[in-house]
Parts: structure tokens; C-alpha cells; sequence
């Protein structure tokens, strides 16, 4: 068998089929995804979701009743094949392994694995995690230690269902250094994100942080030529916002954190924007940023829509989560509208309406439940410790213990309010 000049096999006496076919089998999907590891930034200290993150990591927030946030990137590399991820942890951290340990086993034989990568001081830095650039760089050596020759860098506080297989694909069609998925928002959201401008082949050629002024969104508006291929109309006067989801090359990535900048979105994509071929992805499903009270308020409840943007009834793409063998949620005599009802929970003549009750609630007569979320509990209560004084789980506490953000009141784990208070 003889060989070209770039290492593949010249097909002789009728093998062409076969060579061909060996060809096709380096360039798909599969083998992609075998050569890709997934980072999952989860190590913030979540402060625009406090109290919510008073005792957990924000990725540890639950969400939709039974799952936790972590679960949403997680579940989308599995169901896109990419099942080698590392998340970054940092702050109120227990929960977050806790429930990772426990949900995502993989076979003994595979190589597949989530595992957890806590800030820890090494000979070459003694410092936490500065930023999401500064967690890679501080653990590139454990990620560089395998032949990995893409790496997927993901938020882990975002509520979307993407098949990374076609940032992928996308990203070694166009020939990039660096892709971005990036989303279409309208000028008034624009102010809240970066937005990046691309030519009409999607190249990026200029990065702004949360610009404000008109005169400069006026020069960011995705080109009208873009805007024709996304089959969007002429005069839509839409921004690509920055998603915080990263692919690099593995020496990209290597180039990238050889210097100081500790944050991607504020520090190394701009400096990249302007030396390397940074491409967007432009996704146009549901995506929503859960990192706020009000943003994380407004997602669960959309859930409980007839017809939710984000449905967790998609048997194709599932989210996974920790299996808790929970008995089936019992109802004596309560009135349900539009609502989410999660397992093991004892519901008892109460009137519950465009809600979200989580795991192990009890809601008990009397009780009305509008427009709420209620986060569950971890464990349900023992007689013993009712008999002792403690407070029994679920909706029915004593005392004055709660927060308000984003004109949303919050009831953290452990609070309790009196009977007859207003808020």
C-alpha cells in the first residue's frame, strides 16, 4: 500500500471503497466526540442568587422541582455524546459533589466520567479560583495529561438544551481557532451581555462588554446578509450575545491562558478576537440565563406553562439527575392548576396554582400556593424531632425569616414564617 504526502493510505487494485470508508471514519461525529472533553464552570459565588446560595454552590440550586441546575450541562454533553467532563468547584461546594457523586455513574469498562476539580493550592499557585479563565489555567494540567484535541468550555448556570456536536462540527468546518455560541437579543437586552459582531460568514471581528450608548449598538446589529441565512426578518435589529460557551483547539486553548487575564468573556476572547479566527455559533432554540432571583423565578415558572419553551418531557434529549426513589406524590383533596408536583410529596385540601413544589413537600389544609416555587427538602421530618421543638418541613413554619430580591421574596432552607405574616 503506498501513501501520500499527508499520511493517507493511495488506494490501489480496487480498495478504493475501503480506503474511502476509513477516511469517512476519521471525520465523524463519534470520534469527534471521543477526542473532546467538556469543562463546566461551577465553582461562582453566586451572589446575584443569594440567599438561594447561602449553604450551596449555584449549580446546586434546584430547578424544576426534582433537578439541580448542574444537571442541564451535564445532561447536554451526555446527549451529545461528549461523555468525559470535569466541573470547576469552588464555594459552598459539599451539596454540589454530593449530588454529582451520586447521580452520574458511568459503566466500570467505559472511559466516560464526570469528576470534580476543587480549587486547591498548588506548588505553582496558592490562590482560589480568580475567574473562569484562572480555574482552566490552574487545571490545565490535568486536562492536558490525555490527547484531547478539543476542549468545550461551559456556564453552569443556564437553562438550554444544545447538541454540542454541531458547535463541533461547525468549528473544524470553518477552520476556527475559537468558537463562540452566540444568541440573537434584542436591543434592549443587548445592554445586559457581550456582544459580538461578526462579518456575513459569522467570523467575529469585534467584542463589547454590555455596550450602552446607541451610536455604538448601532455598529454591532447582526448584517443583513446573516440575518437572510438565520431566516429572520430584513429590518430585525437584533445583537449576538455571548452564551459564556467556548470550543477551543487544544493549542489555542494553551496559547489563550499563557499570560494573567483570570476571565474569558472579559479578558481572553477580546485579546483572541483580534489575533486568531474566533467564529460564532448562532443558536436560535431556548436559552435563558438563571444566574438572578428574578431570571431563576421566571424560568420555573414558565415550566409550568402548557406548552413550556424548555420541556422536560423530551424523550430524545432527557435531563438526567440524581434517582432518589421517592414514593408517587399523594394528593387528599387539593385543587391543582398549572403546576409542577414533585415526588414524595403529601398534599392535603390545599389550592395550588402556577406553582412549582419540589421533593418531599407537605402542604397541609388551608394552605393556598400562588405563583410560588417550593425548593423541597432533603430528608423528611422524624416524629423524634417534633416532639423535640423543630419545625416541621414544608409550608407550614413559625418566624420571620426571609429575603427579597428582585421584588421576589425568598424563604431559604431552614427558614420560618409566622403564621399571619405579610410581606
Amino acid at each position: 500500500m503506498e501513501f501520500s504526502a499527508a499520511g493517507l493510505p493511495v488506494a490501489r487494485c480496487g480498495i478504493v471503497s475501503a480506503c474511502s470508508s476509513l477516511h469517512a471514519r476519521i471525520m465523524t461525529p463519534a470520534t469527534t466526540s471521543e477526542k473532546t472533553l467538556a469543562i463546566i464552570m461551577g465553582g461562582g459565588a453566586g451572589t446575584r442568587l443569594f440567599p438561594l446560595t447561602k449553604e450551596r454552590s449555584k449549580p446546586a440550586v434546584p430547578l424544576g422541582g426534582k433537578y439541580r441546575i448542574v444537571d442541564i450541562p451535564i445532561s447536554n454533553c451526555i446527549n451529545s455524546g461528549l461523555r468525559r467532563m470535569y466541573v470547576l468547584t469552588q464555594f459552598n461546594s459539599a451539596s454540589l459533589h454530593r449530588h454529582i457523586n451520586s447521580s452520574y455513574k458511568f459503566d466500570t469498562f467505559s472511559r466516560s466520567f464526570v469528576e470534580i476539580l476543587a480549587a486547591q493550592q498548588t506548588p505553582t499557585d496558592t490562590n482560589w479560583y480568580q475567574g473562569t479563565a484562572d480555574a482552566v489555567r490552574q487545571n490545565l494540567r490535568d486536562f492536558l495529561q490525555y490527547p484531547y484535541d478539543y476542549f468545550v468550555i461551559l456556564s453552569g448556570d443556564q437553562l438550554y438544551r444544545m447538541d454540542y456536536r454541531d458547535v463541533l462540527a461547525q468549528h473544524i468546518q470553518s477552520g476556527a481557532e475559537v468558537t463562540l455560541a452566540t444568541i440573537p437579543v434584542s436591543r434592549e437586552d443587548a445592554r445586559d451581555f457581550g456582544i459580538m459582531h461578526t462579518d456575513a460568514s459569522r467570523r467575529i471581528i469585534r467584542f463589547e462588554e454590555k455596550p450602552t450608548t446607541k451610536a455604538l449598538l448601532d455598529t454591532l446589529s447582526i448584517p443583513k446578509p446573516l440575518l437572510a441565512e438565520l431566516k429572520l426578518p430584513a429590518d430585525a435589529e437584533l445583537y449576538q450575545a455571548s452564551m459564556g460557551i467556548y470550543v477551543f483547539n487544544r493549542q489555542t486553548l494553551i496559547t489563550a491562558l499563557d499570560n494573567t487575564h483570570i476571565d474569558f468573556g472579559k479578558h481572553v476572547i477580546p485579546e483572541l478576537v483580534k489575533k486568531m479566527r474566533v467564529m460564532a455559533f448562532i443558536f436560535q432554540g431556548y436559552w435563558e440565563d438563571i444566574g438572578t432571583i428574578r431570571s431563576f423565578f421566571v424560568a420555573n415558572l414558565m415550566l409550568t406553562e402548557p406548552i413550556p419553551r424548555f420541556n422536560f418531557f423530551d424523550t430524545v434529549q432527557p435531563i438526567y439527575t440524581h434517582a432518589r426513589f421517592l414514593p408517587a406524590s399523594k394528593i387528599n383533596g387539593a385543587t391543582v392548576k398549572q403546576a409542577i408536583i414533585s415526588d414524595g410529596c403529601i398534599l392535603t385540601d390545599a389550592h395550588i396554582e402556577r406553582s412549582v413544589v419540589g421533593v418531599r413537600s407537605y402542604v397541609d389544609g388551608g394552605s393556598t400556593i400562588r405563583n410560588s416555587i417550593l425548593m423541597g427538602a432533603d430528608f423528611y421530618d422524624a416524629a423524634e424531632a417534633r416532639r423535640e421543638g423543630c419545625p416541621e418541613l414544608g409550608i407550614d413554619f413559625d418566624g420571620p425569616n426571609f429575603y427579597v430580591r428582585d421584588g421576589i421574596v425568598v424563604v431559604p432552607k431552614g427558614g420560618v414564617i409566622t403564621d399571619g405574616t405579610w410581606i
